[in-house]
């Protein structure tokens, strides 16, 4: 049985990609740093529940020992993320952005997918078919948000798009470092979850179809490849 971690996993499309790897046949980890929410999730989908707080070493590494000792870790899905609202739910633009914006953000978004991927990593080698998928977005995409043609071309702010770009040249560099292992970075779409204050025009069903197929690539599946569910997108 292929056993699966996502971290995010209480709720939105970690929620949703979890609901649809179990259905396949999955043993899947609701990643959650609230252990109540992440009980109740994983008693609904028919997971198991991994407090893990992807801010934090003594977490993470904890996590993974569970991991460790209940057998191992074949996929690893990087769900979890923020986008950094101000007071009044609006994005932060150029002009309110400080360094302060960007280190919020940078913790969980880019700093939290290298913690976890660096303490699954040796559980991840051991498996006969390792993937790891690292959730990105449209925004990250250099080419994408400099095309006033862009869907994303007019967001204003700073802190999301850049964490996740980094998301994508962290993916590129582990898909060449451990080229035994497919990691991939995908963009769901602007789907409606906490994260944007359901404000996304598609549902999580929609924005998770990416994230399970990714999830399920084979040994002799793409790797380093940024995608959404029509295809490869700009860099």
């Amino acid at each position: 049985m292929t056993t699966t971690l996502i971290t995010g996993a209480n709720k939105g499309l970690g929620f949703e990609t979890a609901r649809r790897l179990v259905a396949a046949g999955h043993s899947v980890y609701v990643g959650s740093r609230d252990p109540g929410r992440g009980r109740r999730a994983a008693e609904e989908l028919g997971a198991r529940l991994l407090v893990l707080d992807v801010t934090d070493d003594a977490s993470v590494a904890a996590a993974a020992r569970t991991v460790e000792a209940d057998g191992g870790l074949d996929v690893l899905v990087n769900n979890a993320g923020v986008e950094g609202r101000g007071e009044a739910n609006g994005i932060v633009g150029a002009a309110d952005t400080t360094a302060d914006t960007l280190r919020d953000l940078f913790e969980t978004n880019v700093f939290g997918v290298v913690r976890v991927t660096h303490a699954f990593l040796p559980l991840l080698r051991r498996s006969t078919a390792p993937v790891v998928v690292n959730v990105s977005s449209g925004l990250a995409s250099l080419g994408g948000m400099s095309d006033p043609a862009s869907p994303g071309h007019f967001y204003p702010g700073i802190a999301y798009p850049a964490s996740k770009t980094a998301v994508n040249m962290i993916t590129v560099q582990y898909a060449k470092a451990f080229p035994e292992l497919r990691v991939n970075a995908v963009e769901p779409g602007f789907t409606a979850t906490d994260l944007n204050g359901n404000t996304g025009v598609q549902s999580v069903q929609q924005g998770a179809e990416i994230i399970v197929r990714m999830a399920r690539v084979g040994r002799d599946g793409p790797t380093g490849r940024y995608v959404d569910a029509q295809g490869s997108l700009p860099w």
